[in-house]
């Protein structure tokens, strides 16, 4: 009604406002939940304000590719292989346990796959079928290959940071259980 005296309620911000306007400290914390290497998350921090979701991962995507050997391996070591749900058979704990550490002792580091493409009940073979094939790689492509599943994890882990709903707005958690 106009002319009340009832203030109208402020308006929501949305959550890539929010991650705007954030002091640099909790944008840089919030992105190293995404990618745990500082200087990518210092590196998106810094060029803040970005006007749209799209400019935000397309400077996450070009930070991906500048990593470093070191920016790299300090990501991956922050990394965990994706486990089976609570709820999968003790068999399905076994073989990825298994399957988990014969990658880590041949790679030196954590088995990471971006399985936003999959339903959940695909992952568990995505993610055994992924290192089946994987373990097959020599160290320098595998390495590349982990680093592009560590910078389409970052991608979709930082989208959900930024999207416009409020239980979203906390980071998620930065590794997957299948």
């Amino acid at each position: 009604m106009r002319g009340t005296s009832v203030p109208a309620a402020p308006p929501k911000l949305g959550g890539l406002d929010r991650f705007n306007r954030a002091s640099a400290g909790s944008a840089e914390a919030a992105l190293l939940g995404c990618c745990a290497s500082y200087r990518w998350a210092a590196r998106i921090a810094a060029h803040r304000p970005y006007p749209d979701v799209d400019a935000l991962l397309a400077a996450a995507d070009e930070a991906s590719y500048d990593l470093s050997p070191d920016d790299l391996d300090e990501a991956l070591a922050d990394e965990s292989s994706p486990g089976p749900h609570d709820s999968a058979p003790q068999a399905a704990h076994t073989a990825l346990a298994a399957a988990h550490a014969a990658y880590e002792s041949s790679f030196g580091h954590a088995f990471v796959i971006c399985l936003d493409a999959f339903s959940p009940a695909e992952h568990l073979d995505q993610v055994l079928s992924g290192i089946r094939l994987r373990m097959n790689n020599e160290r320098d492509e595998e390495r590349s290959i982990a680093a592009d599943e560590l910078r389409r994890l970052a991608r979709a882990r930082l989208a959900r940071l930024v999207a416009n709903h409020p239980e979203s707005d906390a980071p998620s958690p930065a590794h997957r259980v299948l």
